[in-house]
């Protein structure tokens, strides 16, 4: 599985990814990781030039960020987290929380899903909130953030997948674990009741693409996660073995959204690729 996944990568892969996978599974050094993913920042501290593929344009922009701030501490580095505090201070709503999407990119080629707006948003707020939390970053704009998911996740009545999944990243990380538990136990109940997860009957919850679904590793990626108490061993397993099942005959795995501009399949399948690997290593499918 791996050797097969390898040669996908070397043969689509950006610089990024391809040195990402040497870090993380064949042993490389950390130091080329950090440098292609400085190249995407911006002298403002945040990131952009589409590090996330669906999001074409220059401008720093929120999820950029949290991109970039989750693959430095995977090689162990924060040495650009008081930069991107910065920058995020500047984007910030008076109620602690910041925009999915800044008007900085109306002018730039992005997704359709991308919509630009001043609202805050508990998507956005809570990963970038919880990759601060996780790599241990003390800053006052993380505990402004923190305020504003609590409140927001303490409100959630209705949600959808992917804001769960960020909800889910941000009870993994902030420090109340007590608190954590708890909302997170709620979540789970609630991603039941609203049909936000898909154990194998394949439909899309409202305003999503055929066959654009979270399935039970999408929201616990490793054991550990708060997640994993919402599915049983035999979910959890069945899941598994459709992930495994899922690589492709070249060696890579693909994405459920859509494909909007060519570019992005070929940027985001090396992505989901090791993401799937991550997922499989985790559960102990793969060494």
């Amino acid at each position: 599985m791996i050797e097969a996944a390898r040669s996908f990568l070397w043969h689509n892969a950006r610089v990024l990814e391809q040195r990402r996978f040497l870090y993380l599974f064949d042993g490389g050094p950390a130091a080329p990781v950090t440098a292609a993913v400085v190249a995407y920042r911006n002298d403002d501290g945040g990131f952009g030039h589409a590090l996330e593929p669906d999001g074409r344009g220059p401008t720093s922009q929120p999820l950029h960020t949290y991109t970039a701030l989750s693959l430095l501490h995977e090689v162990g580095v924060t040495d650009y987290a008081e930069q991107a505090c910065g920058f995020l201070t500047t984007i910030t709503n008076p109620d602690g929380g910041v925009p999915n999407c800044l008007a900085t990119a109306r002018d730039h080629p992005r997704a359709p899903w991308w919509q630009v707006s001043d609202d805050s948003d508990l998507l956005m707020t809570a990963l970038l909130a919880s990759v601060l939390h996780k790599a241990g970053v003390e800053h006052p704009w993380r505990d402004r953030a923190t305020d504003f998911c609590w409140q927001r996740i303490d409100d959630l009545a209705k949600s959808h997948p992917y804001e769960i999944g960020a909800c889910v990243q941000f009870l993994d990380h902030v420090t109340d674990r007590p608190r954590a538990e708890q909302q997170a136990e709620r979540l789970g109940a609630l991603v039941r009741e609203q049909g936000l997860v898909d154990l194998g009957d394949g439909q899309a919850p409202e305003g999503y693409a055929a066959g654009e679904t979270h399935k039970p590793h999408n929201y616990a990626s490793t054991p550990d996660s708060l997640a994993r108490k919402w599915f049983s061993d035999d979910e959890m397993s069945r899941d598994l073995d459709a992930l495994a099942a899922q690589q492709q005959d070249d060696g890579g795995w693909t994405f459920p959204w859509p494909a909007w501009t060519p570019v992005t399949t070929y940027e985001w399948r090396p992505v989901v690729t090791i993401e799937a690997l991550l997922t499989l290593r985790a559960y102990g499918r793969i060494s």
